[in-house]
């Protein structure tokens, strides 16, 4: 079978320290063909060149037809970039990428979508900048606006839209349209719960089709739950390609030392002090156990989140969501399924902390990650995943030989019958 997707010793270098790319026009060249020399002896570097770094360094791999491949990896290991140049934005330093069919790329959302236009002018641009005709649009555009569930708003500038409304119809429009390739990166980053299940279905939709996915994601589940085969990228080299369960299992292992604790480090660019709301600090603490993040198996103990509010905030829940090393989901909970604010529901503007006690005897032992969000109206307005890793010792467990991945010790009644 011959391959949709080959990729041979992929390479992409950076300037440290440059600003975006802009293709300068001839006078602007010329311009700079003149002041380098002068630039060269006011830096005093005699010509060197600046420093660089190998955002993907030798990268290889095929895809066949109707593959769904995740891809996975820390921040800066090279994923967006690898998704870029597969997607023709970027070009290669070294190596090729070889790409046999039509494709579609959901790399950031909502890109080239108009504030000034309404839905249902951005759904025509934006379905056209992402390569579908006019025709195409037009037959599909009824599906589009009920997938995204923005029928009573399609006339509204999307200026107007919530992040989540936003979201929805940028995500429509790119799963509708119909190319042999797609290339996803963080589609389930931003969302509700229940629009997250139904990218999901979509996509697994589109698998089912026979169309080839490629699958960005920190959200380690949705991977292994979507994804047969999986890429880790590690520092822009491929560190493993293979099985799902086992690539993620690699991955989320690489951690030896457990973080039980992550404090929002200051924005450079001060965006962060006009977010209505945000994240400050997020910790797990357990007596006598809260400096290394290994505790005990019969010992409850609490993620602790502090957050910040700008001004009065309604339907705001704070949530967290804990995960086992393959990626699998073993509980939600928010600091709202028992309601413990005002009648109103209003959080008045000011610092919060929001605490969830996990019980002991409730995970079996090994290795865990916590993720942890702020949402309103059921919209991630911030969302952490795997902020932190943990890990539940041995310590504590009457029955190690359990089977499961929570080891619950329940309630139990005898009786004797006769």
């Amino acid at each position: 079978m011959r391959h949709v997707i080959k990729v041979a010793n992929l390479s992409k270098q950076y300037q440290i320290g440059s600003g975006p790319f802009n293709y300068p026009t001839l006078r602007e060249q010329i311009a700079n063909i003149v002041q380098l020399p002068l630039t060269r002896r006011r830096n005093g570097n005699n010509g060197s060149t600046p420093p660089t770094i190998w955002a993907l360094k030798d990268i290889s791999f095929e895809v066949q037809p109707g593959e769904v491949v995740g891809v996975v990896g820390r921040n800066g290991s090279g994923k967006s970039t690898l998704l870029r140049i597969l997607s023709r934005i970027t070009e290669p330093t070294i190596g090729a990428a070889e790409i046999h069919g039509r494709s579609a790329s959901l790399l950031e959302i909502g890109t080239g979508f108009h504030p000034e236009l309404t839905g249902r002018e951005n759904t025509y641009l934006n379905g056209a900048i992402l390569g579908m005709s006019r025709s195409e649009i037009k037959d599909r555009f009824d599906e589009i606006v009920a997938f995204a569930e923005i029928e009573d708003f399609i006339e509204t500038p999307v200026k107007r839209y919530s992040s989540g409304m936003y979201l929805r119809l940028a995500f429509a429009v790119a799963a509708h349209l119909r190319t042999e390739i797609l290339f996803l990166d963080e589609v389930l980053a931003v969302g509700d719960t229940e629009f997250q299940r139904k990218c999901l279905g979509k996509v697994e939709g589109v698998a089912k089709e026979g169309r080839t996915v490629i699958f960005v994601s920190h959200n380690l589940g949705a991977v292994t739950q979507l994804c047969p085969r999986v890429l880790w990228l590690n520092d822009g080299r491929l560190q493993l390609d293979g099985n799902a369960r086992e690539v993620v299992s690699a991955y989320a292992s690489q951690w030896r030392q457990a973080t039980h604790s992550w404090q929002r480090s200051p924005s450079k660019n001060g965006d962060e002090s006009n977010k209505e709301m945000s994240l400050l600090s997020v910790r797990l603490r357990q007596p006598e156990h809260e400096l290394d993040g290994v505790f005990s198996f019969d010992l409850p103990f609490t993620a602790e989140i502090e957050y910040e509010l700008l001004e009065p905030t309604a339907d705001l829940r704070i949530a967290i969501r804990v995960v086992s090393e393959t990626g699998t989901i073993i509980f939600t909970s928010s600091d709202q399924d028992k309601p413990v604010m005002s009648r109103e529901g209003v959080r008045h503007e000011g610092r919060y902390i929001s605490v969830c006690r996990i019980p002991g005897s409730l995970l079996r032992p090994g290795k865990f990650f916590l993720s942890a969000g702020i949402s309103r109206r059921k919209t991630w307005t911030e969302l952490h995943e795997n902020l932190l890793m943990f890990e539940i010792s041995a310590i504590g467990n009457p029955l190690p030989d359990r089977l499961g991945i929570i080891s619950p010790v329940l309630d139990w009644e005898i009786q004797k019958l006769a």
